[in-house]
């Protein structure tokens, strides 16, 4: 492309020689310069327009801004009705846990008043005015300060429940010969060595000798030793008085001072000391007087168990001691 710039002044001419390339290049330059410009005169005539109060400029403000003013609030207002939504929920959810945890407060000895279970609610809809960030934020702060309130209650009751399972644990539930048959009762029977009316103190399990003996509950072994009456003999203080004795052993497996689990292997069925067979003679005692091991030995539940544990020991039983010789 060929151009031909004349100046009147000076009465001179020259001649301009564009390419395609440059002719395009010139006519974008030339297109974005138009468009800085009339950005620039927009913005100066509605700045100037809004702050001077132009009848027509002013009014197409106030339409622009009031619009985006409604958009926004919109928003807003869909998302808290979301949120206010999902509050909702997160109420009912607080209801469920706080009448969840009423009912497990028994099982953990948490008095039910404690946990202050909020009243029941209910009646006709009427509604009422739009819910606002400061009722949500209100209503959140006392879900909050109410979840902590409960998180405190459930540790304590978990504390509580722990403690029990551990209580549990300590008390002789388990049959301390798996496949054993109880030959003789706990009570008062014929001495099968003398004849006469005697005292039985224990269960004894009829066993083939070598058949494993198990740990009625854990516990620490307190007494290992060769007595003249009971032959090889273990006793397990389970702590809060109670003690469990296993006699007439083949052979103990523990010491004195071991720790022991719940059905720990301690010892084999024998027929040692004062024994007519092969069987093993399970005792318990609480604070040193014979309990019927078969009471424990059915009380499955722990909190039965515990209370058998926590029972005053029977008045008609005399008390023993670990090296006391009794007829078996």
């Amino acid at each position: 492309m060929q151009m031909i710039i004349t100046d009147a002044w000076l009465t001179k001419s020259g001649t301009l020689y564009l390419s395609g390339r440059r002719l395009v290049l010139l006519l974008v330059l030339s297109a974005f310069v138009v468009m800085l410009l009339a950005v620039g005169l927009y913005h100066w005539v509605f700045l100037k327009g809004a702050r001077e109060g132009w009848p027509v400029v002013g009014s197409l403000v106030r339409l622009v801004v009031k619009d985006e003013f409604e958009q926004r609030e919109r928003f807003v207002r869909e998302n808290l009705d979301v949120m206010a939504r999902k509050l909702g929920e997160m109420q009912v959810r607080m209801m469920q846990l706080e009448s969840l945890g009423e009912r497990v407060s028994g099982l953990a000895g948490v008095n039910p008043t404690e946990l202050k279970t909020a009243t029941g609610q209910g009646g006709v809809l009427v509604s009422g005015p739009a819910l606002t960030l400061q009722d949500l934020q209100v209503t959140l702060d006392d879900i909050e300060s109410l979840t902590h309130q409960r998180t405190d209650l459930f540790t304590v009751m978990e504390s509580r429940l722990f403690e029990r399972k551990m209580q549990s644990m300590l008390i002789p539930t388990q049959k301390p010969v798996a496949q054993g048959d109880v030959g003789s009762a706990f009570g008062w029977r014929l001495d099968p060595f003398t004849g006469r009316s005697a005292l039985h103190t224990g269960l004894d399990f009829q066993a083939e000798s070598g058949t494993p003996v198990l740990a009625a509950a854990g516990g620490v072994v307190v007494t290992q030793e060769y007595h003249p009456e009971y032959g090889h003999m273990i006793e397990i203080d389970h702590g809060n008085d109670l003690l469990s004795r296993y006699a007439h052993a083949s052979k103990t497996l523990v010491k004195k001072g071991d720790l022991i689990k719940r059905g720990q292997k301690i010892a084999e069925v024998g027929s040692t000391g004062r024994s007519t067979g092969a069987h093993l003679h399970f005792e318990v005692l609480v604070q040193g007087v014979f309990q019927d091991p078969q009471k424990f030995l059915l009380a499955r539940q722990p909190h039965q168990a515990t209370q058998l544990a926590q029972a005053a020991p029977g008045k008609i039983l005399p008390r023993a001691h670990s090296n006391a010789p009794m007829s078996r």
